[in-house]
C-alpha cells in the first residue's frame, strides 16, 4: 500500500487497536481498505498542518501523545473523535514523538534524551512502565521498531541486550526485519495493530513473511 503516493506508510499512519489516524487526501476506497484490514474506525486529521501523523504522535489504547505545535482545532478534533483515548500535548522541545516513543499496552521504550519528568508524564498517560533505551545504539526507537500487543518488529541493527530490554518491557517477542526492500527503519513501511497489518508497496516477499509472523498473523 502507498499513502499519498509513498510506500513509507508508517510516516503517515497512527494505528491503534481502537482507531487509526490518517491524513486528509486519501481516496475513500483506500480509507475503507485501511479500516477493513485494521478493523477499526479511521479518522482523518493533521498535526500542525502536517500529514506526518506517524512521525509526530505516539499512542496506545489509553492515550496519545502529541507535540506542542499541534493546532487548537486539531487537538479539539482528536478529543471529540477519540472520546475513549486521552490526548496529551507534551510540553517539550521535541516534536517527532512518533520517532522517539515505542509503546503498546504493556510498556513503553523511549529515546534516552527524554527527561525523567517527561517519562513520568508518559507513564501516567499510557498506564505502563516507561524506560529509556536504544536500538542499534540509536535513540530513535519509535522509527526503528513497531510494536503491538501481539509482537514487535525491530531494525536488524538491534543488539541482543537491546532486544532483551525491549521484549521484557513490552512483554512481547520481537523479530528483526527490514521493510520496503531493505530499509532498516520498520516504522517507515509498516502500520499494525492486533487486528491487522499494512505494509508499504515496496515490501519484498521475504520481508512480508517475517513481518506477518512477528506480529502474529
Amino acid at each position: 500500500m502507498d499513502i499519498l503516493g509513498n510506500p513509507s506508510i508508517g510516516l503517515y499512519v497512527l494505528s491503534l487497536d481502537t482507531v487509526c489516524l490518517i491524513p486528509p487526501g486519501i481516496p475513500q476506497r483506500k480509507i475503507e481498505a485501511i479500516g477493513r484490514e485494521l478493523d477499526v474506525p479511521v479518522y482523518q486529521s493533521t498535526i500542525a498542518g502536517s500529514s506526518l501523523i506517524g512521525v509526530l504522535a505516539a499512542g496506545n489504547s489509553k492515550g496519545i501523545a502529541v507535540p506542542y505545535i499541534i493546532r487548537d482545532e486539531e487537538q479539539e478534533g482528536l478529543k471529540e473523535n477519540l472520546s475513549d483515548i486521552e490526548v496529551s500535548v507534551l510540553d517539550c522541545k521535541w516534536t517527532a514523538l512518533g520517532n522517539m516513543i515505542l509503546v503498546n499496552d504493556r510498556g513503553c521504550l523511549v529515546d534516552p534524551r527524554l527527561p525523567s519528568s517527561l517519562r513520568r508524564e508518559l507513564s501516567d498517560l499510557y498506564g505502563v512502565e516507561v524506560e529509556p533505551g536504544t536500538i542499534g545504539s540509536l535513540p530513535y526507537v519509535g522509527s526503528l521498531a513497531v510494536a503491538t500487543n501481539k509482537g514487535a518488529v525491530t531494525s536488524p541493527l538491534i543488539s541482543d541486550e537491546e532486544r532483551g530490554l525491549l521484549e521484557d518491557l513490552l512483554k512481547v517477542e520481537s523479530e528483526p526485519c527490514t521493510v520496503n526492500g531493505g530499509l532498516n527503519l520498520p516504522k517507515c513501511g509498516l502500520a499494525a495493530n492486533i487486528h491487522g497489518i499494512l505494509v508499504g508497496s515496496a515490501t519484498l516477499g521475504h520481508e512480508l513473511a517475517v513481518l506477518t509472523k512477528a506480529l502474529g498473523f
